[in-house]
């Protein structure tokens, strides 16, 4: 590959970015990348050297497992030296998962790794996929005056924005907007120029990657609703594989005054399951301290995942038991910033 130019692998997992339509048929089918070239020549005009790896046979977002994002990581950690930035397509709907998931498995992570996709195939004349691809690779190839990557972190990229991966969550099925990141600001925004906010973004530091695979999917995410029912809750609890449990409770982290409720967490942390507190509300975080319905919990072991997503907090919670680590280790890190997932208050900073 010539030195001058930026070389980026592109990773094509499955989804809607990689669908054209059969002119014969018209049937939408799975997109070769290795043509990618002869399908969109626009890409030249970005003058990076890109190379394209596809999952065999794509697979569907709805699809994706613990078992994708071992792939992924391995992809990348066995193609690390040799490239400069990895930009993924993948499909929507979990891409907010495989996103949180890749921040904690890719540590010392120093190379940009660019999720996106489209809500539209890459095929279809007003789609979303040529400027989200084309985007994605230039920022997956940008350099700072010293030489090295603008964003060395794992981020999506869509309609515009560049947001922090961990920190992302889809809202909308049909807009091209789909989406957020509620809780920390977009690093970077696209428009005649790519303006990137450095402050916000992780500090490149020369470090050698360290890839972890395991993932423990003994997990459940248990909301909270008005006339929630004690024999359901008990059952959610006491499911034999069981090891952890996102609770979403409402507003600052509150949960109703019940006492078969308290009870059944309390005896659930007791039993070595660990229970974490996150908002139901897109914005904001937990505060188990502001409230006497949230302070109940914190009194009986409930922790607190601040400002974490959904998706962060589940892909985290299986992270964190696939390392080995016992109960008390795995609490102390669910309270940790470990790849900027959370904005803690400063008297935990």
């Amino acid at each position: 590959m010539q030195e001058d130019k930026p070389s980026i692998l592109l990773i094509y997992t499955g989804g809607t970015i990689g669908m054209i339509e059969n002119e014969t048929t018209g049937a939408l089918e799975s997109f070769n990348f290795e043509y990618l070239m002869e399908y969109f020549p626009q890409v030249k005009k970005l003058n990076h050297n890109i190379a394209s790896y596809s999952f065999n046979p794509p697979i569907d977002s709805s699809d994706i497992e613990p078992q994708s994002w071992e792939i992924l990581a391995e992809i990348i950690s066995n193609n690390y030296e040799s490239y400069d930035g990895f930009v993924i397509l993948h499909g929507t709907d979990t891409m907010a998962y495989t996103a949180s998931a890749l921040s904690f498995m890719l540590e010392n992570l120093n190379k940009p790794v660019i999720l996106t996709g489209s809500q539209l195939p890459i095929g279809m004349l007003r789609t979303d996929g040529k400027e989200n691809l084309i985007t994605s690779i230039e920022i997956a190839g940008a350099k700072d005056e010293n030489g090295n990557p603008i964003v060395p972190e794992v981020c999506i990229f869509f309609e515009n924005k560049l947001l922090r991966g961990n920190r992302t969550t889809k809202i909308n099925a049909e807009e091209f907007s789909a989406f957020r990141s509620f809780n920390y600001p977009a690093l970077a925004e696209a428009g005649i120029h790519i303006k990137y906010n450095k402050a916000l973004i992780k500090e490149f530091k020369s470090k050698s990657l360290i890839t972890h695979n395991k993932f423990n999917p003994n997990v459940v995410i248990l909301t909270l609703f008005p006339g929630i029912q004690e024999e359901i809750v008990h059952s959610v609890l006491h499911v034999k594989a069981i090891k952890a449990v996102v609770l979403k409770t409402y507003g600052s982290g509150n949960a109703p005054q019940k006492d078969w409720l308290v009870r059944e967490l309390k005896e659930a942390i007791e039993r070595g399951i660990i229970v974490i507190n996150i908002t139901q509300c897109a914005a904001g975080a937990v505060e188990m301290d502001r409230y006497e319905t949230g302070i109940q919990l914190q009194k009986i072991g409930v922790i607190s995942g601040y400002d974490c997503t959904s998706e962060c907090a589940i892909t985290k919670l299986m992270f964190l038991l696939g390392q080995g680590f016992n109960t008390q280790k795995i609490r102390q890190l669910m309270e940790t910033n470990l790849a900027g997932e959370l904005t803690l208050p400063t008297y935990k900073s």
